[in-house]
């Protein structure tokens, strides 16, 4: 997802002269989901509650690739009750990722910033498909009935990058707004670091980043 985040990111490492793909897709090869995956994503998609056949996505889009590494910048939208839904599956038990207790944290704390952003109606009911495969949503900000059908269908599609990105043969790492970096002698959350970095911050950043894949 190109945004302020991402840019600002993009400058940093053509700064450092790393080589990298900006807006990564990894097309998604069928034969690669065996009947353990396929049971992990039907799971997950029941319960967010969906409807009929669960669907797979064909392919799959990155901010950025470093050799075998690719990053997702997960913004706000991503951290909410159906996105901690999905790490109650056995894929999660099964499989280890090294960004799951952290996102598991973000979840619970701060839903309260997805539904700032994520009540607009694009967002809350999502494309099509969402409603298609999850009902038609509730009002926005209503988690009484059915909720919102957007979110869930972005925690199923965010539970199906986790594991094809894995199964593909590369390794993901997700970024969010809320990772602290000591500089200047405090902790700074990241999205507000790359709002508009100074120099020696860039440098910090860098190292960050790169640190990511070692």
């Amino acid at each position: 997802m190109d945004n302020l985040i991402t840019r600002q990111l993009d400058i940093i490492l053509k700064e450092g002269e790393v080589e990298f793909e900006r807006n990564f897709e990894l097309p998604i090869n069928s034969k690669f989901l065996d009947k353990k995956g396929e049971e992990w994503f039907q799971e997950i998609y029941d319960d967010l509650g969906g409807m009929g056949e669960f669907p797979i996505l064909h392919k799959l889009k990155f901010d950025f690739k470093i050799n075998r590494n690719v990053f997702l910048y997960d913004d706000e939208l991503h951290f909410h009750r159906y996105r901690l839904n999905t790490f109650r599956s056995d894929l999660y038990r099964e499989m280890e990722f090294p960004f799951l207790e952290s996102h598991r944290r973000l979840c619970r704390t701060y839903e309260k910033d997805c539904l700032k952003a994520g009540l607009q109606e694009r967002v809350w009911n999502g494309p099509p498909i969402a409603k298609h495969c999850f009902g038609e949503s509730s009002d926005p900000g209503d988690f009484s009935s059915n909720g919102s059908a957007g979110w869930k269908l972005m925690a199923y599609n965010d539970a199906q990058i986790d594991l094809q990105t894995r199964i593909h043969g590369y390794k993901l790492i997700r970024l969010n707004p809320y990772e602290t970096l000591m500089t200047g002698g405090s902790l700074k959350r990241l999205d507000h670091l790359l709002v508009n970095p100074k120099e020696e911050q860039r440098k910090m950043l860098l190292n960050w980043f790169l640190r990511k894949i070692e």
